[in-house]
Formats: C-alpha cells, structure tokens, sequence
C-alpha cells in the first residue's frame, strides 16, 4: 500500500497558476484564437503558444480542442476560465483600489465630535466632501461617548474635531476656527440687560446644557469650575433647537458656541445672547482639528480641513 501511494504521489499534477495564466485563458476565450489572444496580451503568438503548453504540461491535460474554429476550451479550459471570470475582476479592483491609495485618491475619513454642537456644522462639510472623494469611506462618530484621542492614536478615528488641543506625540492640532461661548437668554430675561456675564451671575440660575460630561462645556471648563460657582440646577437636553426653545420660554439660560445661536435661533424666539467675561476678558476658544501628523498633508485629509474651515466661515458670517 505504501508503494502504492507513493507511485500516485510521484504522477500527481504539480499546478502552480499564476495571474497571467488566468489571463491568458480568459483571452483565448474572448479572441477565439491564439493569434487574435497574443495581440490582446501583447504576446507574440509563439510566446503564448509555449506558455500554454507549460500550462498543460502542468495539469497533465489540454486546455483546448485543437483544430476548432474558433478555439473552443477543453473541459479543463473551461474550469480554468471560470477560475479567472471569479478571481480577475477582484484582482483588478485590488489594484485600482492600491493605486488609489498611492495616489492619494481612496482612503477612510472616520471622524469623532468632541463638540456635541457640531454635528449640524459637520454634515454638510462630509456631504461635500464625499462628492469631491468617492471613492474615501466616511463615517461620523459622537466622540462624546468615548475618549476620541487615543482612538485617533490607534487608528480607530482618523479626525477629530476638539476644542482642547494636547501635546500628543504623533498628533498634529490644525486651527479650524475660533468662536465666543455666549449666554443665551429670553430678552425679558434679568440677565439680558447686562452688557457682560460673569461666573456670579450663574449662580441662581437654571443652566440647559447638552447631556455631556461637564469637561466638555465651554461654560464649566472657561468659566465655573475655575471660579467655583455652581448654577442652582442643571438641566440636559438633546437637541440644540430645544435648548432654544425652554430657553425662550423662560425655563432658563443656556451657553451656546455664538455661531450655533446665529445659525439655529429663529427671530420669533426673542432671544439675547452676551458674552462670557472672566477676569475683565471676554472668553473664546478655538476650535481645531486633530490628524495623526503623518496625514495632514494626505490630500483628502488637507481638504477635508479646507472644507470644514469654508462651511466655518459661512457660519461666522450668520
């Protein structure tokens, strides 16, 4: 039994296929023969005559009926043509998408929002962004429910749109825009007849805020907690056109990015808006946009950054 096995061992086929071989079996079938498959591949017509006689030294069996007009494919030919019917065009979009890839046009663009008021701002940027770049998978991610910085380390996220810059190895901070976080009032509102607002006047008052930890409001961060005052009650709410809303009703005060209040608030709220002041200065922040430094320059990234600075500007202007 051993001699045997060893006897079918030594006559077994050692087949070794190869991209160009799937390829040229694939245009014999399409030219219908030799002469018109070399000038497809390139080939002379003797160099495509010794490949396939490799070939089927290799398999032990024809890949063509010979003497047939046009070549018609051998049983063997047409199993090898289906091989390169399934596997060529997913070859052939391996190396487009590599291609892309080099040349800067393919890629993946996730983002992380460490800024729960832009989501409004950001979409339309993505919008046209993924016209300009199709072929770049995004996708939009609340960085608010987890921490956005170490996942951009470990490539988890490849954006994220903070307003707290760190010195990070690795991590570039590129200036987006800046903008003032305003009190938000009724203009019936106590408040809204003062020219500026400081860290006291929060003291008695209900403050609507995002339903985020207190690390990521301008209003606790710039403004209470260094000065220690606490509002007397603090209420969450989802969405910003709410905020708006009870905050028009008279169900407190809230602070708002002041390009959030230009471009939500509508005319029939009454609204009031005052600037933040501590210290005798008025408080503002920048917001940035934070790559892995090694991408910043990556063409889709640069313009990404180009576009979201553009929707920023149109924001700024109301």
């Amino acid at each position: 039994m051993r001699q045997i096995h060893n006897l079918h061992h030594q006559h077994e086929p050692d087949l070794h296929i190869e991209f160009r071989h799937l390829r040229t079996i694939q245009a014999i079938h399409e030219a219908g023969s030799l002469a018109g498959a070399a000038d497809l591949l390139g080939l002379t017509q003797s160099a495509l005559s010794h490949q396939i006689r490799g070939i089927e030294e290799q398999a032990g069996t024809p890949l063509f009926v010979r003497a047939t007009r046009p070549l018609r494919l051998s049983p063997a030919g047409l199993r090898l043509l289906a091989a390169a019917q399934a596997i060529l065009p997913q070859v052939a979009a391996l190396e487009a998408e590599f291609a892309n890839l080099e040349a800067g046009r393919a890629g993946r663009m996730h983002v992380a929002i460490e800024c729960h008021a832009c989501f409004e701002w950001l979409l339309p940027v993505l919008n046209h962004f993924r016209k300009a770049w199709p072929e770049v998978d995004i996708d939009i991610r609340p960085g608010l429910a987890f921490d956005a910085m170490p996942a951009l380390r470990r490539e988890e996220v490849d954006l994220v749109v903070s307003s707290d810059p760190e010195d990070l190895p690795g991590i570039a901070f590129t200036p987006l825009f800046d903008y003032a976080p305003v009190l938000v009032t009724a203009a019936t509102h106590p408040l809204a007849r003062k020219n500026a607002i400081g860290a006291r006047d929060f003291a008695d008052q209900t403050l609507i805020t995002y339903p985020v930890d207190r690390a990521r409001l301008d209003v606790f961060t710039e403004l209470l907690t260094p000065e220690r005052v606490e509002p007397s009650a603090q209420r969450p709410v989802e969405l910003t056109a709410m905020i708006l809303l009870l905050v028009a009703s008279g169900r407190g005060v809230a602070v708002l990015p002041d390009w959030v209040v230009r471009s939500a608030a509508r005319a029939d709220m009454e609204l009031v808006t005052r600037p933040l002041t501590r210290n005798g200065a008025s408080i503002t922040k920048r917001l940035y946009a934070a790559t892995r430094a090694d991408e910043t320059t990556r063409p889709y990234v640069a313009h990404l950054i180009r576009l979201a600075r553009q929707e920023a500007v149109k924001l700024q202007r109301g």
